[in-house]
Protein backbone atom coordinates (compact mmCIF):
# COMPACT_ATOMS: atom_id res chain seq x y z
CA UNK A 1 0.00 0.00 0.00
CA UNK A 2 2.91 2.35 0.68
CA UNK A 3 4.23 1.71 -2.85
CA UNK A 4 0.79 2.53 -4.26
CA UNK A 5 0.81 5.72 -2.22
CA UNK A 6 4.16 6.88 -3.61
CA UNK A 7 3.32 5.92 -7.22
CA UNK A 8 0.04 7.79 -6.79
CA UNK A 9 2.00 10.81 -5.55
CA UNK A 10 4.09 10.80 -8.73
CA UNK A 11 0.98 10.59 -10.93
CA UNK A 12 -0.65 13.34 -8.88
CA UNK A 13 2.33 15.61 -9.56
CA UNK A 14 2.03 14.92 -13.28
CA UNK A 15 -1.65 15.88 -13.24
CA UNK A 16 -1.11 19.04 -11.19
CA UNK A 17 1.71 20.21 -13.44
CA UNK A 18 -0.18 19.50 -16.66
CA UNK A 19 -3.48 21.10 -15.70
CA UNK A 20 -2.75 23.43 -12.78
CA UNK A 21 -5.57 21.75 -10.88
CA UNK A 22 -7.14 18.43 -10.01
CA UNK A 23 -4.08 16.45 -8.98
CA UNK A 24 -4.00 17.78 -5.45
CA UNK A 25 -7.48 16.39 -4.79
CA UNK A 26 -5.87 12.94 -4.52
CA UNK A 27 -3.35 13.88 -1.83
CA UNK A 28 -5.59 13.21 1.16
CA UNK A 29 -6.96 9.86 -0.13
CA UNK A 30 -3.42 8.70 -0.93
CA UNK A 31 -2.20 9.63 2.55
CA UNK A 32 -5.21 8.10 4.33
CA UNK A 33 -5.76 4.89 2.36
CA UNK A 34 -2.26 4.35 0.98
CA UNK A 35 -0.05 5.40 3.89
CA UNK A 36 -2.37 5.07 6.89
CA UNK A 37 -2.32 8.73 7.97
CA UNK A 38 -5.26 9.92 10.11
CA UNK A 39 -7.66 12.09 8.03
CA UNK A 40 -7.29 15.26 10.13
CA UNK A 41 -3.49 15.01 9.99
CA UNK A 42 -3.61 14.17 6.27
CA UNK A 43 -5.38 17.45 5.49
CA UNK A 44 -2.47 19.31 7.09
CA UNK A 45 0.19 17.24 5.34
CA UNK A 46 -1.67 17.81 2.08
CA UNK A 47 -1.19 21.56 2.38
CA UNK A 48 2.57 21.20 2.71
CA UNK A 49 2.85 18.63 -0.10
CA UNK A 50 0.65 20.53 -2.53
CA UNK A 51 2.18 23.89 -1.60
CA UNK A 52 5.77 22.81 -2.28
CA UNK A 53 4.82 21.01 -5.49
CA UNK A 54 2.75 23.90 -6.83
CA UNK A 55 5.51 26.38 -5.97
CA UNK A 56 8.01 24.44 -8.08
CA UNK A 57 5.49 24.24 -10.91
CA UNK A 58 4.84 28.00 -10.71
CA UNK A 59 8.58 28.73 -10.84
CA UNK A 60 8.99 26.52 -13.90
CA UNK A 61 6.02 28.24 -15.57
CA UNK A 62 6.79 31.74 -14.25
CA UNK A 63 6.20 33.32 -17.68
CA UNK A 64 2.62 32.04 -17.53
CA UNK A 65 1.76 33.62 -14.17
CA UNK A 66 -0.47 36.71 -14.14
CA UNK A 67 0.98 38.12 -10.92
CA UNK A 68 -1.41 41.06 -10.36
CA UNK A 69 -4.60 39.11 -11.05
CA UNK A 70 -3.38 36.07 -9.12
CA UNK A 71 -2.50 38.22 -6.12
CA UNK A 72 -5.99 39.75 -6.04
CA UNK A 73 -7.47 36.26 -5.77
CA UNK A 74 -4.75 34.90 -3.50
CA UNK A 75 -4.83 37.45 -0.66
CA UNK A 76 -8.32 36.65 0.73
CA UNK A 77 -7.74 32.96 0.04
CA UNK A 78 -4.46 32.93 2.02
CA UNK A 79 -5.97 34.72 5.00
CA UNK A 80 -8.96 32.38 5.12
CA UNK A 81 -6.86 29.23 4.72
CA UNK A 82 -4.52 30.23 7.53
CA UNK A 83 -7.35 31.20 9.89
CA UNK A 84 -9.21 27.95 9.19
CA UNK A 85 -6.17 25.77 9.89
CA UNK A 86 -4.98 27.70 12.93
CA UNK A 87 -8.29 28.31 14.71
CA UNK A 88 -11.19 26.29 13.27
CA UNK A 89 -9.76 22.84 12.49
CA UNK A 90 -8.07 22.31 15.90
CA UNK A 91 -11.41 23.00 17.61
CA UNK A 92 -13.57 20.59 15.62
CA UNK A 93 -15.07 18.18 18.20
CA UNK A 94 -14.40 14.45 17.87
CA UNK A 95 -18.08 13.81 17.11
CA UNK A 96 -20.44 16.12 15.23
CA UNK A 97 -24.11 15.09 15.17
CA UNK A 98 -23.04 11.57 16.12
CA UNK A 99 -20.55 11.26 13.24
CA UNK A 100 -16.83 10.90 13.96
CA UNK A 101 -14.88 13.82 12.53
CA UNK A 102 -12.57 11.52 10.50
CA UNK A 103 -15.56 9.91 8.78
CA UNK A 104 -17.15 13.30 8.22
CA UNK A 105 -13.96 14.71 6.70
CA UNK A 106 -13.64 11.83 4.22
CA UNK A 107 -17.34 11.94 3.24
CA UNK A 108 -17.17 15.70 2.63
CA UNK A 109 -13.90 15.21 0.78
CA UNK A 110 -15.42 12.59 -1.51
CA UNK A 111 -18.22 15.03 -2.30
CA UNK A 112 -15.61 17.67 -3.13
CA UNK A 113 -13.92 15.17 -5.44
CA UNK A 114 -17.18 14.75 -7.37
CA UNK A 115 -17.43 18.52 -7.80
CA UNK A 116 -13.79 18.57 -8.88
CA UNK A 117 -14.43 15.87 -11.48
CA UNK A 118 -17.31 17.84 -13.01
CA UNK A 119 -15.23 21.04 -13.15
CA UNK A 120 -12.22 19.25 -14.67
CA UNK A 121 -14.35 17.60 -17.34
CA UNK A 122 -15.18 20.96 -18.88
CA UNK A 123 -12.99 22.09 -21.79
CA UNK A 124 -11.23 25.41 -22.31
CA UNK A 125 -13.87 26.56 -24.83
CA UNK A 126 -16.63 25.92 -22.28
CA UNK A 127 -14.77 27.99 -19.70
CA UNK A 128 -14.18 30.80 -22.16
CA UNK A 129 -17.66 30.93 -23.68
CA UNK A 130 -18.74 34.09 -21.83
CA UNK A 131 -17.52 37.67 -22.11
CA UNK A 132 -19.44 39.06 -19.14
CA UNK A 133 -17.28 41.08 -16.76
CA UNK A 134 -17.51 40.51 -13.00
CA UNK A 135 -16.92 42.85 -10.07
CA UNK A 136 -13.85 42.65 -7.86
CA UNK A 137 -16.08 41.86 -4.87
CA UNK A 138 -17.17 38.58 -6.46
CA UNK A 139 -13.55 37.60 -7.05
CA UNK A 140 -12.71 38.33 -3.41
CA UNK A 141 -15.69 36.28 -2.22
CA UNK A 142 -14.62 33.29 -4.30
CA UNK A 143 -11.10 33.68 -2.93
CA UNK A 144 -12.49 33.41 0.60
CA UNK A 145 -14.58 30.36 -0.37
CA UNK A 146 -11.64 28.53 -1.92
CA UNK A 147 -9.51 29.43 1.10
CA UNK A 148 -12.07 27.88 3.45
CA UNK A 149 -12.23 24.66 1.41
CA UNK A 150 -8.43 24.47 1.34
CA UNK A 151 -8.19 25.09 5.06
CA UNK A 152 -10.85 22.57 6.04
CA UNK A 153 -10.00 19.73 3.66
CA UNK A 154 -6.39 20.33 2.63
CA UNK A 155 -7.29 20.47 -1.08
CA UNK A 156 -5.44 22.92 -3.28
CA UNK A 157 -8.67 24.05 -4.94
CA UNK A 158 -7.15 24.56 -8.37
CA UNK A 159 -10.28 23.09 -9.99
CA UNK A 160 -12.18 26.08 -8.56
CA UNK A 161 -9.43 28.64 -9.09
CA UNK A 162 -8.97 28.10 -12.84
CA UNK A 163 -12.67 28.67 -13.74
CA UNK A 164 -12.61 31.81 -11.56
CA UNK A 165 -9.50 33.15 -13.30
CA UNK A 166 -10.88 32.42 -16.78
CA UNK A 167 -14.52 33.40 -16.27
CA UNK A 168 -14.27 36.18 -13.70
CA UNK A 169 -10.89 37.71 -14.51
CA UNK A 170 -10.72 36.96 -18.26
CA UNK A 171 -7.27 35.33 -18.05
CA UNK A 172 -6.37 33.00 -20.99
CA UNK A 173 -6.36 29.32 -20.07
CA UNK A 174 -2.58 28.98 -20.53
CA UNK A 175 -2.00 31.84 -18.09
CA UNK A 176 -4.67 30.50 -15.73
CA UNK A 177 -2.78 27.21 -15.25
CA UNK A 178 0.43 28.92 -14.15
CA UNK A 179 -1.48 31.48 -12.07
CA UNK A 180 -3.42 28.70 -10.36
CA UNK A 181 -0.17 27.01 -9.33
CA UNK A 182 1.08 30.33 -7.92
CA UNK A 183 -2.11 30.83 -5.86
CA UNK A 184 -2.22 27.21 -4.65
CA UNK A 185 1.42 27.42 -3.58
CA UNK A 186 1.00 30.58 -1.53
CA UNK A 187 -2.20 29.66 0.28
CA UNK A 188 -1.20 26.05 0.91
CA UNK A 189 2.22 26.81 2.37
CA UNK A 190 0.97 29.72 4.49
CA UNK A 191 -2.06 27.65 5.49
CA UNK A 192 0.28 24.92 6.72
CA UNK A 193 1.82 27.51 9.02
CA UNK A 194 -1.51 27.37 10.85
CA UNK A 195 -0.98 23.64 11.42
CA UNK A 196 2.57 24.32 12.55
CA UNK A 197 1.22 26.85 15.02
CA UNK A 198 -1.24 24.22 16.28
CA UNK A 199 1.59 21.73 16.90
CA UNK A 200 1.29 19.26 14.00
CA UNK A 201 3.96 16.52 14.07
CA UNK A 202 5.91 16.04 10.83
CA UNK A 203 6.23 12.32 10.07
CA UNK A 204 9.56 11.69 8.40
CA UNK A 205 10.85 10.14 6.20
CA UNK A 206 7.39 9.26 4.80
CA UNK A 207 6.44 12.86 4.14
CA UNK A 208 9.78 13.57 2.48
CA UNK A 209 9.40 10.60 0.13
CA UNK A 210 5.86 11.63 -0.76
CA UNK A 211 6.91 15.21 -1.55
CA UNK A 212 9.85 13.97 -3.65
CA UNK A 213 7.57 11.73 -5.74
CA UNK A 214 5.04 14.52 -6.25
CA UNK A 215 7.69 17.06 -7.23
CA UNK A 216 9.21 14.58 -9.69
CA UNK A 217 5.83 14.17 -11.35
CA UNK A 218 5.36 17.95 -11.47
CA UNK A 219 8.74 18.49 -13.16
CA UNK A 220 8.10 15.74 -15.72
CA UNK A 221 4.68 17.10 -16.66
CA UNK A 222 5.59 20.78 -16.89
CA UNK A 223 8.64 20.07 -19.04
CA UNK A 224 7.46 17.20 -21.23
CA UNK A 225 3.64 16.98 -21.46
CA UNK A 226 2.48 18.76 -24.67
CA UNK A 227 -0.34 21.27 -24.12
CA UNK A 228 -2.51 19.68 -26.83
CA UNK A 229 -2.65 16.41 -24.87
CA UNK A 230 -3.83 17.98 -21.62
CA UNK A 231 -7.57 18.32 -22.27
CA UNK A 232 -8.06 14.65 -23.16
CA UNK A 233 -5.98 13.55 -20.17
CA UNK A 234 -7.93 15.95 -18.02
CA UNK A 235 -11.22 14.30 -18.94
CA UNK A 236 -9.85 10.82 -18.29
CA UNK A 237 -8.59 12.00 -14.91
CA UNK A 238 -11.98 13.57 -14.17
CA UNK A 239 -13.73 10.23 -14.75
CA UNK A 240 -11.17 8.47 -12.57
CA UNK A 241 -11.63 11.04 -9.80
CA UNK A 242 -15.42 10.68 -9.86
CA UNK A 243 -15.16 6.88 -9.68
CA UNK A 244 -12.74 7.05 -6.76
CA UNK A 245 -15.01 9.53 -4.96
CA UNK A 246 -17.96 7.15 -5.17
CA UNK A 247 -15.85 4.26 -3.81
CA UNK A 248 -14.61 6.43 -0.95
CA UNK A 249 -18.10 7.53 -0.01
CA UNK A 250 -19.36 3.93 -0.05
CA UNK A 251 -16.44 2.81 2.11
CA UNK A 252 -16.99 5.51 4.71
CA UNK A 253 -20.78 5.23 4.88
CA UNK A 254 -21.19 1.46 4.55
Amino acid sequence: MALIGYVGAFLMGITLGAMGSGGSILTVPLLVYGLGVAPMVATGYSLLIVGITALIGAVIQYRQVAIRSATLFAVPSIITTYATRAYLVPNIPEYVWGIHRDTGIMVIFSGLMLVSAVMMYRTESEYSSTSVSHPVALILVEGVGVGFITGLLGAGGGFLIIPALVLLMRIPMAMAVGSSLFIVALKSIIGFMGDWQSGIVIEMPMLGYFIACTVAGMVVSTLYVPTKLRVNRQRVFAIFTASLAVLMMMKELL
